[in-house]
């Protein structure tokens, strides 16, 4: 075999057409061998004789794609000085474009002996790890272009490769649960008619499931447990794992982007799959330990504020190239469009505390190509200070953590939450004007993967997640659910009218409200998991999102698809700057562009927005006060809105506040099961009293 000297650059195996060029870091490495794996089990070792600034590495030529390796990291195993290398272990590339196969748990994947922690282990892990995969780098995008829709206009929904599609009775079943099946024409005809703009997928960076879930039966179904940060999950492939999954994945990204919908990665670059100084050796833990892990005061443990047992050291050079180039890689090769990072707190902290000026924060805000698509932080962690909702830097916008508990709590009745709400609503000035940002800063959303489906939302007031093996210890406890009246499932009729109305309030509230809304994959058909509000290690019809048969109608998702179209048609509810209290200067009606009202009419006092019991307001949103210009300069006119909420325990009457409007059409009214009810002639006019029946929420809308 000819073993030229090859380039430290780029990182990973890079196929050019003729031969393969390896490299790879490490700084504690004595000697490092590129091992060539072969279908009957042998390898073909190649040292890497050739170094530059501590990367290693060599081109082969006549190498091709399709071709497994890994790595046999020779140098120091001393736990104790924070060095765990051990040549026994095949170590994956941190760069793989592509890993096949996947891992056993053997006692051979770990670096010590179970019966003996502090006795190293020589047993060759090569039999029951993954493998990296050599992949052809060229795809035919045709004349793919990115949708780059503004936030403003962007509607996310939040959904799992498997869980989305693997019910569909439309797919094949030999697509179901895999990239391909979002490329499916069914299932983007769907999110389409949603009126949704971006799928934001859970993770699909390849993942582990870890040796605990195993033993149980179980699996790392979300996925937030990563091994390789390049490469497309392979379970998720339906046409295989030699580098086809890269190919599947590029084809579904193609299709979405035809349909105008973005692709946005949840993505975990706090973490490795490795765990604490008891888990195994896999990739980076073999390669150097000490350049890629926060390690302890004793460098035997690791520094954990993700709750996984390890974080990556953020002020290693090293690591922060790491996630660089492969956020980098997945925009430019993978054509995504935006990443949502999951425990974003945790990339913050460069040295102990979240540090908003970190290196990461820096490098992003240069990066000529990852500064350019949507960043979406999950704005906290586990560590001490790790809930930092509201300080991120002004180029990124966050989870509102505060939007969903208020929005929660103003539904289901917790007193003192009015004011809250109206600044929720509002798109969270209190949280993003301070520092520049604008209302689409906040993600806003009601439900996510991680908690209660919405169906859940209002069908259960406590946890219960059994199947998880774990005592019904795991999981949020303090969910802000209410159970409408009985635990679970029932067949009082007056509870179940009720949590249909408290989905629609939800999904209501969400579309209303400034800010970029969140859907939760299957929650417009009224998904449950029966109560589990932590499915991460539940790959079954449990958590996967149950479709209606073809040609039946859902009329929940109706409702839901229309909420969508109305917000998506209507600038007022998509601000792209802070209301201002005021009248807008050259406005025909010189009326405020926001006006509040106790359900008497009334403007809103102190005393009202204090008053421990007040769960009721309307709110004039004014379209023809809209500050911001459109794309020409052009100025901005809508319709105006009255809404009107009434989350209190029993019926209000409201009454339509004078000189905001002669008269209004009824065009939502939660308490009807058929709630949208524009152009049914329902009218109503200005002094006129209006019943709202409890916990429900009605829409006016007045023409320009």
């Amino acid at each position: 075999m000819q073993v030229w000297p090859g380039h430290a650059y780029p990182l990973g195996a890079s196929y050019d057409g003729a031969g393969t060029n390896f490299a790879v870091f490490s700084e504690a490495a004595e000697r490092i061998e590129l091992c060539l794996l072969h279908e009957d089990g042998s390898e073909t070792a190649v040292e890497l004789r050739e170094s530059d600034g501590f990367v290693r590495h060599a081109y082969l030529p006549g190498v091709m794609p399709g071709q497994r390796y890994g790595f046999r990291v020779h140098g120091p195993y001393a736990p104790e000085r924070g060095h765990r290398c051990n040549s026994a272990k095949l170590l994956l590339d941190p760069y793989a474009k592509a890993v096949s196969g996947s891992v056993d748990w053997d006692e051979a994947v770990y670096g010590y002996h179970f019966d003996a922690p502090e006795r190293r282990n020589d047993l060759d892990s090569a039999p029951h790890t993954a493998a990296s995969v050599v992949i052809n780098p060229y795809f035919d995008w045709g004349d793919d272009r990115a949708p780059r829709t503004d936030y403003h206009r962007t509607v996310l929904y939040e959904a799992h490769v498997k869980g989305l599609t693997m019910l569909h009775p439309e797919l094949p079943e030999e697509l179901r649960g895999t990239y391909a099946a979002l490329a499916h024409p069914a299932v983007i005809a769907h999110l389409a008619e949603l009126g949704v703009t971006a799928l934001e997928l859970m993770p699909v960076h390849q993942s582990v499931t870890d040796h605990r879930l195993a033993d149980a039966g179980l699996v790392n179904y979300w996925g937030y447990n990563t091994l390789g940060f390049f490469a497309p999950h392979n379970a998720y492939a339906s046409w295989g794992d030699r580098g086809q999954q890269v190919l599947e994945f590029k084809h579904a990204v193609r299709a979405l982007h035809q349909a105008g919908i973005e692709v946005i990665l949840d993505v975990v670059y706090n973490h490795t799959a490795e765990g604490n100084h008891l888990g195994p050796t896999l990739s980076f833990r073999g390669l150097d330990n000490a350049s890629y892990y926060r390690l302890a005061a004793d460098p035997r443990y690791y520094t954990d504020t993700t709750g996984t047992g390890n974080s990556l050291l953020m002020r290693s050079p090293h690591v922060l190239q790491l996630i660089m180039d492969s956020l980098r890689y997945w925009v430019t090769e993978m054509h995504v469009d935006g990443f949502r990072f999951d425990l974003a707190a945790t990339l913050a902290r460069q040295f102990h505390e979240v540090d908003r000026l970190s290196s990461f924060f820096d490098l992003v805000q240069q990066d000529p190509v990852v500064s350019q698509v949507k960043l979406i932080a999950e704005p906290w962690d586990v560590g001490e200070g790790g809930y930092q909702v509201g300080n991120f830097p002004p180029l990124w916008t966050e989870w509102n953590g505060r939007y969903r508990d208020t929005v929660r709590d103003l539904w289901r009745g917790e007193p003192r939450t009015l004011a809250e709400f109206a600044s929720r609503l509002t798109g969270s000035s209190d949280l993003y004007q301070g520092d520049g940002r604008r209302p689409l800063a906040s993600i806003n959303f009601v439900t996510c993967h991680d908690g209660f489906t919405l169906g859940d939302l209002v069908s259960y007031d406590h946890k219960h997640n059994e199947a998880n093996g774990e005592g019904n210890r795991d999981g949020e406890s303090h969910n802000r659910s209410w159970n409408c009246g009985a635990e679970g499932d029932t067949d009082d009729p007056e509870i179940l009218r009720l949590r249909r109305r408290q989905r629609r309030n939800l999904i209501a509230t969400l579309m209303l409200s400034q800010g970029v809304p969140m859907l939760s994959h299957g929650d417009e058909f009224g998904r449950t998991q029966r109560g589990n509000n932590n499915a991460y290690c539940q790959d079954s019809e449990l958590s996967w999102v149950r479709w209606p048969e073809p040609g039946a109608t859902d009329p929940f998702c109706d409702y839901v698809r229309t909420a969508v179209w109305l917000r998506r048609d209507h600038p007022v509810f998509r601000r792209r700057r802070f209301f201002h209290g005021r009248p807008v200067e050259g406005t025909p009606d010189e009326l405020s562009d926001i006006a509040w009202f106790t359900p008497q009419g009334a403007a809103m006092t102190q005393q009202s927005w204090q008053a421990a019991q007040a769960r009721a307001l309307t709110v004039f949103l004014n379209g023809n006060a809209i500050s911001e210009p459109g794309p020409q300069g052009e100025r901005i006119t809508d319709d105006s809105f009255l809404l009107l909420f009434n989350a209190h325990h029993e019926p209000l009457d409201f009454t339509i506040p004078a000189d905001h409007g002669r008269e209004w059409e009824i065009i939502m009214d939660t308490a009807q099961e058929d709630a949208y009810t524009a152009g049914t002639g329902r009218k109503a006019r200005a002094g006129e009293t209006l019943p709202l029946t409890d916990r429900s929420l009605m829409v006016l809308q007045r023409p320009l």
